[in-house]
């Protein structure tokens, strides 16, 4: 466990790449979780399990959205919260989260069984994809409360110092589905079914190993009973907080509704069914990204409350070089070797070519995304939500919509694959401006402290 001493005064890299190296994990982990279905479905259902599960998207980042709004919003809270050394705060920020994931999670499952049908329909799902799509989303969503428990209270453990921890606990449920995945589709003969069963019994298990971290006392933070309830103030707090990730995921789920829709119009169930390839490896790409995100999260969080400016400035601009580096490598393996990385998911030759040229397209702006992911998440860190939501919706909202109904008409599935590049280009000259405004009011801050001290 890395000490709140340490966060004020050990190297700022040296943190970074101890909290980044657990969380880039954890994060490849979640990826596993998705890529692990589409790789089992791919290989053994075909072209149209993909597509189903492609069509479900939007569901699943709805589930994902809330999970990050009461995870990275209150783990950001809390790190600020231990900054100002105020850890019974924290304590309650943290039951309030939980028992908002409860609450939360239980009620989007009874909704989403309810109007399962007409969502697929409603997201782009084709009369022959149909019953695969639900096959796989009404196993999926009755696992809601394992997902929010398990993958939101990883975002504390990690706020109090602990990244190790939140990394083993995700490692498990992923290893989990590795194993239990191929006997669900193949020895059960449960197809899409049968993967979605392994995901959910997988985020069972780290939900499980999460709750019993903190039963078993090792935590700093404790997960007290007389403080699971709902506290308004915090609860506020933590909306606000997490605010732009949570809109961000409501984002990518219009997102995806939009695009499957377009697909199908432009290039059929094969269009729809490359698109859930290039999404799984784009995701697989972000995750790093995230985890270095989340990595500088409570060396940001823990300092800016502090007001030790210098060491935040050199933990963001560390963030921003680590995760450029990543992705201009990962640009250049995709822009190489694209058939190589879609024949992972497939073998089928239609669905190889039509995605070889999407992914080269959808994909042509990706090594400066890591700045605008690292730059957009500083803000929510700082409590600074309104900058984070801004940025956070430029990209997936203000530019990519209209991008996504705009090109298509002119340009047809190239358009379709385009408007991503487009968004991506113009929402990192958003933040460009955005982080650059904010650093030199750090330097302003740093010489006012400077100039205390003197006197």
């Amino acid at each position: 466990m890395v000490s709140t001493t340490q966060l004020e005064k050990s190297n700022v890299f040296s943190l970074l790449l101890k909290f980044s190296g657990p969380a880039i994990a954890g994060m490849l982990v979640v990826s596993v979780y998705n890529l692990v279905d589409r790789f089992y479905i791919g290989r053994s259902v075909g072209m149209l399990g993909m597509a189903g599960i492609t069509v479900g998207y939007p569901l699943m980042m709805v589930k994902g959205a809330i999970a990050l709004l009461l995870g990275i919003g209150g783990g950001a809270v809390v790190s600020i919260l231990l900054g100002e050394k105020k850890r019974d705060e924290a304590e309650r920020v943290m039951g309030t989260a939980v028992m908002m994931m409860i609450i939360s999670s239980l009620a989007l499952t009874i909704i989403s069984l309810l109007f399962l049908r007409p969502l697929m329909k409603l997201f782009g799902a084709s009369d022959t994809v149909l019953p695969y799509a639900m096959d796989y989303m009404r196993v999926i969503v009755c696992g809601n409360l394992f997902h929010f428990i398990g993958f939101g209270l990883t975002y504390y453990i990690r706020a109090e110092g602990n990244p190790r921890t939140a990394m083993f606990a995700t490692i498990i449920g992923a290893v989990m589905n590795i194993i239990l995945d191929p006997i669900f589709i193949y020895i059960f003969e449960m197809g899409v079914a049968g993967a979605a069963l392994a995901t959910i019994i997988s985020q069972a298990i780290t939900a499980v190993w999460v709750l019993l971290y903190y039963k078993r006392g090792k935590s700093f933070l404790k997960l007290r009973p007389n403080y699971l309830r709902v506290e308004i103030p915090f609860a506020k707090r933590i909306v606000s907080t997490g605010a732009a990730s949570f809109l961000k995921q409501i984002a990518q789920s219009l997102i995806m509704i939009i695009f499957n829709n377009s697909l199908l119009y432009y290039g059929g169930d094969v269009a729809v069914s490359a698109m859930g390839v290039i999404f799984s490896v784009a995701s697989l790409l972000n995750q790093p990204i995230y985890g270095i995100s989340q990595g500088a999260q409570p060396i940001i969080g823990y300092n800016f409350g502090a007001q030790l400016y210098g060491r935040v400035k050199k933990a963001l601009f560390m963030a921003i070089a680590l995760a450029t580096a990543y992705m201009t490598f990962a640009y250049i393996v995709i822009m190489f070797f694209p058939r190589a990385v879609l024949g992972f998911f497939t073998t089928e030759a239609e669905l190889i070519a039509v995605g070889t040229e999407g992914i080269r397209i959808y994909m042509l702006f990706l090594p400066i995304i890591g700045f605008q992911i690292i730059g957009a998440s500083y803000f929510q860190t700082v409590g600074r939500a309104k900058h984070a939501v801004f940025q956070n919706l430029t990209r997936q909202v203000l530019f990519l919509i209209p991008a996504l109904l705009i090109l298509p008409r002119f340009l047809q599935l190239k358009g379709v694959w385009a408007a991503q590049a487009v968004a991506d280009g113009l929402s990192v000259l958003v933040t460009g401006y955005f982080v650059w405004r904010e650093v030199r009011q750090l330097d302003r801050k740093e010489a006012e402290l400077l100039a205390r001290h003197e006197l």
